[in-house]
C-alpha cells in the first residue's frame, strides 16, 4: 500500500512540475532541456545548411547562429543585396570559423518552382553535398474568415505550402539517391500549425498541412532527419509582408516587440532543434509555450477558449499582450 501511495505522489508532482514548466518556459520541454543537455550547436560544424527566406527574421537570426559555430551556408532569397549583409553578417560573428567561400549567396524566388532544379544544382557544383535544407520562407495573413478571397488562400498556399515541398522533394531525392538516406530537412511553421488561431484562417490550414506534408515523411523515411520548427511571436517584420483578405494586399503593420521572443532566442533554440534533429518543437513567451499544450486536449482546448476570446489571443499573436 506505501508502495502504491509512493508511485502515485510521484506521479503527481511529476505532472505538476510538467505543468510548472509549461507556465515558465518559452519552448516546449524537449527543447529546452537539449539546450541544457543535449547536443551542441557545434555538432554540425563542417556541415552544409541551405536556409530559405535567410535575408531577415529568424532565417537570418538562425544563419547567424549556425556560423558562429563554424557551420557553411547557402543564403536564399530574393533580394540579394540583403543576403550580402547577412552573409557579411555571419563573417564577423564566424571569427574566423567559415571563409567567405563557405557561404554562398544564392538569390531565389521560391514560387518559380520551375527554377529550383537549377539553383540546387548551384549549390551542389559550389560544396559538393548538401547536409541539411532549412525551408524558411513563407508569409503570414491577418483577415477574417469570411471576407478571404479564393486567390489569397491559393496564393498562401502556393508559397507557405507547395513550393516548400517541392523543393523539399528535390532535396529528399538527392539524401536518398546519393546519402543513403542520411539527410536533414527542417520547415519553419508556426504555432498556428499546433493551435487554431483566429482571423488567419488560410495561414493557419497552411501551416497545418506543411506540419502534416513533414510528419509524412518523418514516417515513411525514418533515416531522415525532419524537423519541424514553431515558433509564436517574433520580433521579425513579418508583419509587414503579411497576406490579408484580398490579393496583392499586404498588412504592412508594425510589430509591438514588447512581449515578443527575439529573433536571436528563437534563431538559437532553431539551431538546437537542428543540432538534436528534434522532430518536432515550439518556442514563444508566454502564454504560447501553455497555449501549445493544452491545444493538444480537446477537453482542455475547449476551457481555455471559454477564458479567451478571439480578440485576447490576437493580441498575443500580435506581441501586444
Amino acid at each position: 500500500m506505501i508502495i502504491a501511495e509512493i508511485i502515485l505522489l510521484a506521479i503527481i508532482v511529476f505532472y505538476l512540475i510538467y505543468i510548472l514548466l509549461w507556465l515558465l518556459l518559452d519552448c516546449n520541454v524537449r527543447l529546452w532541456w537539449n539546450t541544457y543537455f543535449g547536443s551542441s550547436i557545434a555538432k554540425l560544424k563542417g556541415q552544409v545548411v541551405w536556409i530559405t527566406g535567410a535575408s531577415s527574421g529568424i532565417g537570418r537570426s538562425l544563419a547567424v547562429q549556425l556560423a558562429k559555430h563554424g557551420v557553411k551556408l547557402v543564403l536564399s532569397a530574393r533580394r540579394e543585396e540583403l543576403l550580402e549583409a547577412v552573409k557579411e553578417e555571419c563573417l564577423q560573428v564566424s571569427k574566423d570559423e567559415i571563409k567567405e567561400n563557405d557561404i554562398l549567396v544564392l538569390p531565389m524566388d521560391i514560387l518559380k518552382v520551375e527554377k529550383q532544379k537549377e539553383h540546387f544544382d548551384k549549390v551542389l557544383q559550389h560544396f559538393g553535398k548538401l547536409d541539411v535544407l532549412v525551408n524558411n520562407a513563407g508569409r503570414s495573413q491577418r483577415a477574417h474568415w469570411e471576407d478571404i478571397a479564393i486567390e489569397v488562400d491559393r496564393d498562401l498556399f502556393e508559397l507557405d505550402v507547395f513550393a516548400t515541398i517541392h523543393l523539399s522533394r528535390l532535396v529528399v531525392r538527392y539524401f536518398l539517391d546519393k546519402t543513403n538516406g542520411q539527410g536533414h530537412i527542417a520547415c519553419t511553421s508556426s504555432v498556428a500549425g499546433i493551435a487554431i488561431v483566429p482571423f488567419s484562417a488560410s495561414y493557419c490550414a497552411a501551416k497545418h498541412a506543411l506540419n502534416a506534408f513533414f510528419r509524412s515523411l518523418a514516417l515513411e523515411h525514418q533515416s531522415l532527419g525532419v524537423t519541424i520548427f514553431n515558433p509564436g511571436p517574433v520580433s521579425t517584420d513579418f508583419l509587414k509582408e503579411a497576406f490579408t483578405a484580398l490579393p496583392e494586399e499586404k498588412f504592412g503593420r508594425e510589430i509591438n516587440e514588447r512581449y515578443r521572443m527575439t529573433a536571436e532566442r528563437c534563431g538559437y533554440l532553431y539551431a538546437t532543434a537542428l543540432a538534436n534533429k528534434l522532430q518536432m518543437s515550439w518556442c514563444g513567451r508566454f502564454p504560447v509555450n501553455l497555449m501549445c499544450y493544452v491545444t493538444r486536449y480537446a477537453m482542455l482546448t475547449k476551457l481555455m477558449n471559454c477564458f479567451i476570446t478571439p480578440q485576447r489571443m490576437q493580441k498575443v499573436r500580435d506581441g501586444e499582450a
